[in-house]
């Protein structure tokens, strides 16, 4: 090679070693500079909750739907109008009111040309909320990113192309079936007033006493096992419709529900009245339920069916005494009455051993019927009285009355109809521990 030749090589290897010297360096400083996308949360929406008066969510082919606030409360108003489940409205209201993007991929998509790139010339989606003032925020939802999990969107009246999360997406993407109430009986459990269920041939009225106890009304006044009411009232509460299902399942719901018997009919009463249900079951042991709140047959869930077809008996107190874990203050049997004074009990002006008394009050908190009974018979055999306070901290003494027919033991309650069948072990022990009761030890000089 010539001398010339071989200069102008190494001048053109020089250039282009340089080229890709300041290239290389020039992309690494761009990469340590920090995008606008992993510094920012580019805004979109920023409207206070409290100012939401309506939600329109309009989507292709598809009727659109409308929530509207009513009083204080959602409610659906297209496709039909119909009460709204206010949870879920609200996580969307949530989503809305404070939506953020992932990142700006066009500041400028102002021509329609621009626009169809995104799918955002005829959006999939288009989200119209309505403020208070009855001013509009429309937001558009076109394709997915073919980058990363995101799809983009565009506000009416902003130039900017937003890459939303999917997950955020998902927040407001609702059909009517996702926002309706789904509730089988929309009472309000704070604000029930009266339960009553018709079940086993019978039907059992429940009511609150003063003390806002559950108690059993009718058949007959009895006590209730609050627990098992209130246990009922949360299945109640919690029994929702599947909006899922095909047309040919909800079909089959209907024809399952006409050709079954009945089992059950339940009645909650709460400040707007009453609601009703009726529930059914058939030879393979699946419950269906009409419901006088929302329209359609619905199949319900096992332990709500297994919950309802009970007896009388099944929502009584069991228990004795109803003191619970309220300290009593006195204790009276046959033959002694103990008193509390400060942290000392006393019979009379003698000092009571502390562990032995609260050994006693134990066995009574405890005793609890096997069964009940409307005779029972016998001589008495043991009598308790205690005072203790209530729910409302009033003082309020029970009384109960043991007696023996050969080997059955029988309790009442003072004023109460209906006897408790007791274990013998049990009325043993409580005999035991009430012999036990001595002296407090007295203390040393």
């Amino acid at each position: 090679m010539k001398p010339n030749g071989l200069l102008a090589a190494v001048v053109v290897l020089a250039a282009i070693g340089g080229g890709i010297y300041w290239t290389n360096k020039h992309k690494a400083d761009q990469a340590k500079k920090p995008s606008a996308a992993t510094t920012d949360t580019p805004k979109v929406l920023s409207i206070p909750e409290d100012q939401f008066k309506e939600v329109k969510i309009a989507k292709k082919d598809a009727e659109p739907t409308v929530v509207s606030k009513v009083s204080d409360k959602w409610m659906l108003v297209l496709p039909k109008a119909m009460p709204a489940d206010q949870d879920a409205v609200g996580s969307m209201i949530t989503a809305l009111a404070s939506l953020n993007a992932d990142r700006v991929v066009e500041e400028k998509a102002e021509k329609p040309a621009d626009l169809a790139t995104f799918g955002l010339v005829t959006p999939k989606e288009r989200i119209i909320i309505t403020k208070k003032d009855g001013k509009t925020q429309t937001l558009d939802v076109g394709d997915d990113s073919p980058v990363g999990s995101g799809v983009f969107a565009k506000l009416e009246g902003d130039s900017r192309v937003f890459v939303l999360p999917t997950y955020t997406k998902s927040n407001f993407d609702k059909t009517s079936q996702d926002l309706r109430d789904k509730r089988l009986l929309t009472f309000n459990s704070d604000k029930l007033t009266g339960l009553q269920l018709s079940a086993k041939g019978q039907t059992v009225e429940f009511g609150k006493n003063a003390q806002s106890d559950w108690t059993i009304v009718k058949p007959k006044p009895l006590r209730a096992d609050g627990s098992q009411i209130d246990d009922l009232i949360r299945k109640l509460k919690d029994a929702k419709m599947d909006t899922s299902i095909s047309d040919e399942d909800a079909k089959k719901a209907q024809a399952a529900f006409a050709g079954a018997p009945k089992i059950a009919a339940v009645t909650v009463t709460d400040n707007a009245g009453p609601q009703t249900m009726e529930v059914r079951k058939d030879k393979d042991k699946n419950y269906y339920a009409k419901s006088s709140a929302v329209d359609g047959i619905y199949k319900l869930a096992s332990d709500l069916g297994d919950a309802l077809d009970k007896s009388v008996d099944d929502f009584r107190s069991k228990k004795l005494f109803d003191f619970g874990f309220a300290e009593p203050t006195k204790v009276q049997l046959q033959n002694a009455t103990y008193q509390k004074t400060g942290e000392k009990w006393m019979s009379a002006s003698t000092e009571i051993d502390s562990i032995g008394i609260q050994g006693l009050i134990d066995k009574l908190r405890e005793l609890s019927a096997t069964k009940f009974a409307d005779l029972g018979a016998g001589a008495e055999v043991f009598e308790a009285a205690i005072t203790a306070p209530d729910s409302k901290n009033n003082p309020r003494t029970e009384k109960v009355v043991i007696t023996k027919d050969k080997d059955q033991y029988f309790a009442s309650r003072t004023s109460e109809p209906g006897f408790y069948e007791l274990d013998a072990k049990a009325v043993d022990d409580l005999q035991k521990a009430a012999a036990g009761i001595k002296p407090a030890a007295k203390k040393k000089p």
